[in-house]
């Protein structure tokens, strides 16, 4: 899942330090959304949310899975301090991190909510984590959360091209 997050969060937890030589440097694409803010993108560790363009399936037919999941993750963050702790991995050129906001992890919040799916190849190193998103998943799936009440593609096969028979 792509969550722009600013790099002022980063500068605030720089400046709440006590030893500012401890804080790890990353390379990421940037970009400039005014003179004084930049933008980074993240990937979350462990997820795959359903993307942007995406549609998913329900009895009533197509439907915005992949907005509704990027609406989810920017209502999650707004006017919120969101707490980035990066990972020493990247995936698809971009920084992973995991983001808790109001002590809440993000990427099991996107998940419970049906709106992104566990990767569990990616949590070999966090077994906790990676019981946490599937048993996330799972209540998901019984409950009918999101997309996962009707038809859908894993966002990597949609990236691929695979269509729903509804997107055509």
């Amino acid at each position: 899942m792509r969550s722009i997050l600013l790099v002022a969060l980063a500068f605030a937890s720089y400046s709440a330090s006590p030893n500012p030589s401890s804080h790890q440097a990353f390379e990421a694409k940037a970009r400039a959304l005014d003179g004084d803010t930049v933008a980074v993108d993240f990937r979350l560790l462990g997820v795959d949310a359903f993307e942007r363009r995406q549609l998913c399936e329900r009895a009533s037919g197509c439907w915005q899975c992949g907005k509704a999941a990027q609406d989810f993750a920017a209502n999650a963050l707004r006017s919120r301090t969101a707490v980035i702790r990066l990972t020493p991995n990247s995936t698809y050129g971009r920084p992973v991190a995991v983001v808790t906001v109001d002590g809440q992890d993000l990427g099991e919040r996107l998940i419970r909510a049906g709106l992104a799916i566990p990767e569990a190849g990616y949590l070999r190193d966090d077994p906790a984590r990676a019981a946490r998103y599937h048993a996330a998943f799972v209540q998901a799936k019984a409950s009918g959360a999101g997309a996962l009440t009707g038809r859908w593609l894993e966002p990597e096969r949609w990236r691929r091209g695979d269509r729903l028979q509804c997107e055509h």
